[in-house]
């Protein structure tokens, strides 16, 4: 259940989801929250972390962390 909720939460279409809702309802807080998540997501990926596997979470898609 862990990898799952990981892999959703670190994928770039939820914060482009949560931007364009942001332009949408020109929510400034909404746009800066997908703003801070795809820089979050984009930093995960600088040092190494990557959307896990389901059989240990140590193993990524980039490599084992």
């Amino acid at each position: 259940m862990g990898t799952i909720v990981y892999n959703f939460i670190h994928t770039y279409s939820l914060a482009i989801g949560l931007i364009q809702i942001g332009l949408l309802l020109s929510s400034l807080i909404t746009i800066a929250a997908g703003l801070i998540l795809s820089a979050h997501i984009g930093m995960d990926r600088m040092f190494g972390f990557g959307l896990k596997y389901p059989k240990d979470f140590k193993d990524t898609h980039l490599n084992r962390v």
